[in-house]
């Protein structure tokens, strides 16, 4: 029999396995990354999840990636990001820059496999948004100016180039509480002149509600769900929040990353 002083040495050296690939996940808070593998041989676009130790990497389908109440701010007065809405407007901010208890996507192009065979560049496309409001992407400039990469406002598809073994981060809004799906692509051509590519639905969900409903969803079947509250209903002040918001970005412009992507325009 065990002795009883050593049982809770027992009990608190005990960790929680993290989940496997195969289960469905909502990340919420920690470091994850878009990007593609060979899986098997074949490309594949998943997610890097760094939440998880070891570290794994996901299928799209399992994941579903949350901007808590954490990432809620007010647009600001500053017209160089009117494109956010109206100022003072609620929205949902997944900052370039790291913050505490919010979720932080980049996008790579490092797996071992993926840095060897492909040639030059990834391409990224955006070919499709389904959510109860509008997405955005955009990076900050080296003097703090946002730099567009995807709009769900703008005509489809939208491409952006993803140097091969670089790694990115940027700043993801939500102008709505709800899921989003994201119907992207990703695809490169390979050193020995083959070409590969991948589409999926890439799932996030922003503000109150469920977001594990997110897996129910399918392209073109998005949840609009809830309504979005009203300004009295317990988000930060606008003075608050467009400080918050003036921080995360001037701070974002220091790292300088959008020097690792190559942005290319979709046809018309």
């Amino acid at each position: 029999m065990t002795p009883l002083f050593l049982l809770p040495l027992a009990i608190t050296s005990m960790a929680a396995a993290p989940a496997p690939p195969d289960a469905q996940v909502v990340i919420a808070d920690g470091h994850v990354d878009l990007g593609p593998r060979f899986v098997d041989g074949k490309w594949t676009i998943q997610l890097r999840d760094d939440t998880a130790d070891p570290v794994v990497w996901r299928p799209l389908e399992n994941v579903v990636v949350q901007a808590t109440g954490k990432a809620e701010l007010s647009v600001p007065a500053d017209p160089a990001y009117a494109f956010l809405g109206k100022t003072g407007q609620k929205i949902w901010v997944i900052p370039q820059v790291q913050q505490p208890g919010v979720v932080w996507p980049g996008w790579n192009t490092q797996d071992p496999e993926v840095a060897k065979r492909v040639d030059r560049e990834v391409t990224w496309k955006l070919n499709g948004v389904d959510g109860p409001g509008t997405f955005t992407l955009f990076l900050n400039s080296d003097f703090g100016k946002p730099d567009p990469v995807f709009d769900s406002r703008k005509p489809f598809p939208q491409e952006t180039g993803i140097d091969v073994n670089t790694h990115v981060h940027g700043n993801w809004t939500f102008s709505a509480p709800g899921t989003y799906l994201l119907d992207i692509t990703m695809t490169a051509n390979l050193t020995d002149g083959t070409t590969v590519t991948d589409r999926r639905p890439l799932r996030l969900h922003a503000g109150p509600g469920n977001p594990r409903d997110a897996f129910k969803t399918t392209t073109q079947q998005a949840i609009v769900d809830p309504a979005p509250s009203s300004s009295a209903g317990g988000g930060r002040t606008l003075d608050v929040a467009v400080a918050g918001l003036a921080v995360l970005l001037a701070v974002g412009a220091a790292f300088a990353v959008r020097l690792l992507v190559r942005r290319k325009r979709a046809a018309a």
